[in-house]
């Protein structure tokens, strides 16, 4: 299903603006496949598991091979590794399928709006990128992706419902929106060293909190693994003295243990902290910029910015607690 939403400032969620004056959000064409999945799940319950996969991919995985063939693995996972991540996700979907099909009814109203809210602090935001609704298999909320050279935006609905619950997601939305808008403003930020992952993560986070003044840690997705935010807090100095000395890192290791939950663990430290660090350093650059000043400005000219707010964030640092001290 592919449908074109289109959202209007000062109108929440509507699908067209008449007023001459009124200021028109920018057209985001979404493929849904969200409500594929659930009819695809309801209409194979009496095939057994092995005939289950098969259809999945007939039904749904055909519909967007670029993100569901296991191709796009490049051999790091073998057919029969995906066939039973495919398996394990239709075997526990009975549990989560009325929660999944509230989240799908409400994305289809929240997306327009939050377009709207963000489009409303960034005038200049285009959102030209192919843009997927679906279950994910597991493997995420939403974030970009990048297959045969082209970008897609994805949101996963059984992620949402995995790590939001029926939490505000205005941030969430902020969050992803950030990194499509930043990625036209400052396309010399690739992600494929530590530094770049830092500043992409940690503006788009920070921008999602001054859209969000009144999000909490856990709607800001920093409390993830739940219980993190807090050890990041109490680790901070030890973990900015860790980033320090790894900023210019391309380790997948390094990259991991900042950026993913199941990241090993590097010196102890809380893992995926970068969010939380990408973040205060962003707020530490951004006391004397502007949002869009920051989206503006090119990995290269944030470079000696992010290197100074570290030094600054660590000064602030009480290396016994690991607290940034009060002014």
């Amino acid at each position: 299903m592919k449908r074109s939403i289109l959202a209007c400032l000062g109108l929440s969620a509507a699908l067209s603006c008449h007023a001459a004056d009124a200021p028109v959000a920018p057209r985001m064409e979404v493929h849904s496949l969200a409500r594929e999945f659930v009819a695809f799940w309801d209409g194979t319950q009496g095939l057994s598991e092995s005939e289950r996969v098969q259809a999945f991919k007939t039904q749904v995985g055909a519909k967007f091979p670029e993100f569901y063939d296991v191709a796009r693995y490049a051999g790091s996972r073998s057919e029969a590794e995906h066939d039973e991540i495919i398996r394990r996700n239709i075997a526990v979907f009975g549990k989560q399928r009325q929660a999944y099909l509230d989240k799908v009814s409400q994305f289809d109203a929240d997306l327009p709006r939050h377009i709207a809210t963000f489009t409303s602090a960034f005038p200049e935001f285009k959102p030209e990128v192919t843009t997927y609704f679906l279950h994910s298999l597991g493997e995420m909320d939403g974030g970009l992706r990048e297959f045969g050279g082209r970008r897609y935006l994805v949101f996963g609905a059984d992620g949402m419902v995995r790590y939001h619950g029926n939490g505000n997601e205005a941030a969430f939305f902020h969050h992803e929106l950030f990194h499509v808008h930043h990625q036209a403003q400052a396309p010399d930020c690739d992600d494929s060293v530590l530094w770049q992952r830092l500043w992409t993560e940690g503006l788009a986070t920070y921008v999602s909190k001054v859209l969000n003044p009144q999000a909490n840690d856990k709607e800001m997705l920093l409390d993830l693994p739940e219980g993190s935010a807090a050890r990041v807090r109490g680790q901070l100095y030890t973990s900015l003295a860790q980033l320090e000395q790894v900023l210019d890192s391309g380790d997948e290791k390094q990259l991991g243990s900042l950026f993913h939950m199941d990241g090993a663990s590097v010196d102890g430290l809380p893992p995926r902290r970068g969010y939380m660090l990408g973040y205060l350093v962003a707020q530490e650059i951004g006391k004397t910029r502007t949002p869009s000043q920051l989206a503006r400005l090119s990995c290269a000219q944030a470079r000696p910015l992010i290197k100074a707010a570290i030094g600054e964030l660590k000064r602030q640092a009480t290396p016994a607690s690991g607290q940034l001290k009060t002014p």
